[in-house]
């Protein structure tokens, strides 16, 4: 049987074709590499700037703070503790904790010094209120604590008659004469996830929602 001969010509437009071939598909291989690279390039730029405007954010916070706020040397953060603390301030304004964080949100019960602290850590604004507090003004204390993301509201016994309501974040705190004292919304604007946060992004969530 006789075999089949390929002409020179045809041979020579097999090879050109093969090279064309081979070109195309090393220029879509570098076409593909080029545009992942833009493409990390972008998300990393996008990335970085987001993270300079919270910084950013979080440096500026702070500078409208009610004039009353006290400030307080509460020792260095992520000290753990299953124990109770006997802190230097009522309510506490940071230092000390529990393990876990009381979930963020408004409570009718008080809840444990030592997991508000740990939110109180994570950034959280934690506002207690004198169970004495007139029922229009815990509504609007349990309305913030529905509209912010780092607030925890709950009673707490003993407040002063003077302040019946007092704010505080860590190593920040405020008096307040009641709910609608516009130093509590500046107070809430200035230290919720504010310049003190030990741990700002932490959540406020998965942690504990138990009661006294």
């Amino acid at each position: 049987m006789a075999c089949a001969t390929i002409s020179p010509r045809a041979r020579e437009g097999k090879v050109l074709a093969n090279s064309r071939i081979r070109r195309q598909s090393v220029g879509s291989g570098g076409s593909r590499k080029t545009y992942l690279i833009v493409g990390a390039v972008i998300v990393a730029f996008i990335a970085g700037f987001i993270a300079l405007a919270v910084l950013d954010a979080r440096q500026q916070s702070g500078a409208d703070a009610p004039d009353d706020v006290k400030t307080y040397d509460v020792g260095p953060a992520g000290q753990h503790t299953d124990a109770d603390v006997d802190y230097a301030q009522n309510p506490p304004a940071g230092g000390e904790h529990n393990p876990d964080w009381q979930n963020c949100g408004y409570y009718d019960k008080p809840v444990r010094d030592e997991t508000a602290v740990h939110s109180q850590e994570h950034g959280a604004v934690w506002i207690t209120y004198s169970p004495d507090l007139p029922q229009n003004q815990v509504n609007e204390l349990r309305d913030i604590a529905k509209s912010e993301s780092y607030v925890l509201v709950s009673p707490y016994p003993d407040l002063s008659d003077d302040t019946p309501v007092v704010a505080s974040a860590w190593g920040k705190q405020v008096g307040l004469d009641g709910s609608d004292d516009p130093d509590l919304e500046a107070f809430i604007q200035a230290y919720q996830q504010g310049p003190q946060t030990p741990e700002p992004g932490a959540v406020c969530t998965g942690g504990t929602s138990a009661t006294l």
